[in-house]
């Protein structure tokens, strides 16, 4: 299973998507305190819908404790800063991929021990970043489809047509 950490996230409206996402494709979300927000606020839940009661989420005192708790991961770390484009990398089943606040991403303290792992999305220069929940999906896309979307539904169906 696929594991999506955010370190300090500071928006609800954005974590509540990402656990709305998460849910859509069978990922884990794991967060990192300090939040800026109250898991039981009302904007993550609105965000993540009725969803957000089905979400398996884990939450960590800092940094410290998610690395203590997951000894051994494989973490990609999503960053502006990161030397590899996010679609040239294999991510394996059981990988976690970390995403920094919105204000400031993963901290390079962090990121200077694990540059080999660091991994960003091709943007406009004069951009200095793309809305977290956005982030997210793009990778975890690209993740899940590397993966085969193990699991998860590949046909839709219309209520009174059958596709050839």
């Amino acid at each position: 299973m696929l594991n999506i950490v955010l370190h300090e996230p500071e928006i609800p409206q954005n974590t509540g998507n990402i656990g709305r996402t998460c849910v859509a494709t069978g990922t884990r979300l794991h967060l990192i305190e300090p939040l800026g927000f109250s898991i039981s606020d009302k904007a993550v839940k609105r965000a993540g819908m009725d969803y957000w009661e089905h979400l398996d989420v884990t939450v960590y005192e800092d940094y410290e404790d998610f690395c203590k708790r997951n000894p051994g991961a494989k973490v990609y770390m999503a960053t502006t800063k990161g030397p590899n484009v996010y679609s040239d990398v294999s991510y394996e089943p059981d990988c976690y991929i970390m995403f920094g606040k919105e204000s400031g991403g993963i901290p390079e303290e962090i990121l200077v021990n694990n540059q080999e792992n660091a991994i960003r999305i091709p943007m406009n220069p004069e951009i200095r970043s793309l809305n977290l929940a956005n982030s997210v999906a793009i990778v975890l896309y690209e993740a899940l489809r590397q993966n085969n979307f193990t699991g998860m539904q590949m046909e839709g169906q219309l209520r009174n047509f059958k596709w050839k």
